[in-house]
């Protein structure tokens, strides 16, 4: 097989799912002959030649967890580094989802593979060491966040700042009230996350309705997970709604949501929320020594200032979310001012066409090494 005909892609939950069957996308348009290979889940499968697992189906998040799937991680290693050394791909392309990217990084860095890096971990957040290792195993940062420029400038890493792919994505904001209190949970994408998160929202849901009979909740599924995971959520007649384009979202008048990339999501369609977060013990023991900003939820953090509550680990009950809903609910002024210091933030995202600014950048790095063929 020809050198340098394939790009290989790695992404290990839904949201690097999402942005990576986009690039790939992206990456296709512009150079038609180019093939894609990846790891990640069933979008970017749709748009692979080769695929090696769906890591976003397994959903291994944190410190602790991802030990139980070693077996299955070491192997999907020497998977891709067999088809490294073998194919020659014109790049690699991380996703987010360091913890195992850093061992792809280094295969590839051993297979003469250039590496780009879409979507940075949090090196701002915790863990700035992990800035040596990227600047040694990859050619270029692809940039998401404005203030991430400032990082990885002084650390004198390549980057370009391409702005971020969810504006590609999401529906303009628009809130028009209805008749009675339309309630979203967003529990999480993963297994674990929607198992400690829905049993709070649940709680929360029935405190709300005390105050607003005529609540209608509906919780927002994730497509990795099946109905069974919300089973607790159907016996208390909840709706459980599946989308990919974020018009039924966008229609709520308040989010109780776990933090992730759903917070910049409810951010960006102006929907008020409150944040939780609950991990098991051993990770947020980890994670509370290491984690370095004031915030979780990507809203207040690209803000720079608390918008949304926050409520994390033992704070995370159903008492403390419905008193953070209530609180807002009863201000309407204070509501409708969150809405629009939300939606503001879309301003500091560098507007539609990540995607395609991320590979075009990914391109002209590669043509300057003349990686790949015309």
């Amino acid at each position: 097989m020809t050198q340098g005909k394939y790009i290989l892609i790695v992404a290990g939950d839904p949201s690097g799912d999402l942005h990576g069957q986009r690039l790939a996308r992206a990456l296709k348009a512009r150079e038609p002959g180019l093939r894609i290979a990846s790891a990640g889940g069933r979008l970017l499968r749709a748009e692979s030649d080769v695929f090696f697992a769906d890591l976003a189906e397994l959903g291994i998040v944190g410190f602790v967890e991802p030990i139980k799937q070693l077996p299955f991680l070491i192997g999907l290693g020497r998977r891709l580094a067999d088809f490294m050394e073998r194919e020659r791909p014109a790049a690699l392309v991380c996703i987010d989802y360091y913890g195992f990217n850093r061992r792809v990084l280094s295969l590839a860095k051993r297979a003469g593979v250039p590496a780009y890096y879409y979507i940075s971990p949090q090196v701002w957040a915790t863990r700035a060491g992990r800035l040596k290792t990227l600047k040694r195993l990859v050619e270029r940062m692809l940039l998401i966040f404005p203030f991430e420029r400032r990082v990885y400038q002084e650390a004198r890493i390549p980057h370009t700042f391409v702005g971020h792919p969810l504006l590609d994505v999401l529906p303009e904001a628009r809130h028009a009230p209805g008749d009675g209190l339309r309630l979203g949970l967003l529990p999480g994408s993963r297994a674990s996350e929607v198992s400690r998160h829905l049993p709070v929202f649940l709680d929360a849901v029935e405190r709300i309705r005390k105050d607003y009979p005529k609540t209608s909740a509906a919780v927002f599924a994730a497509a990795a997970l099946p109905d069974s995971a919300y089973a607790a959520a159907r016996a208390k007649g909840l709706e459980l709604v599946r989308e990919t384009d974020y018009r039924r979202r966008a229609g709520l008048d308040l989010v109780l949501t776990s933090s992730g990339t759903a917070t910049l999501e409810n951010a960006l369609l102006g929907l008020p929320m409150v944040v939780i977060y609950k991990m098991s013990w051993p990770t947020y023991a980890i994670a509370r020594a290491l984690i370095r900003v004031p915030y979780i939820s990507m809203a207040n953090l690209l803000a720079g200032r608390k918008l949304v509550p926050e409520l994390i680990q033992r704070d995370a009950t159903g008492a403390a979310v419905a008193e953070a809903a209530l609180r807002l609910l009863e201000d309407p002024r204070r509501l409708a001012k969150l809405r629009e210091d939300l939606v503001g933030l879309r301003a500091q995202l560098g507007g539609p066409g990540a995607a395609d600014r991320a590979a075009q950048a990914l391109l002209a790095g590669l043509a300057s090494k003349k990686a790949v063929p015309a």
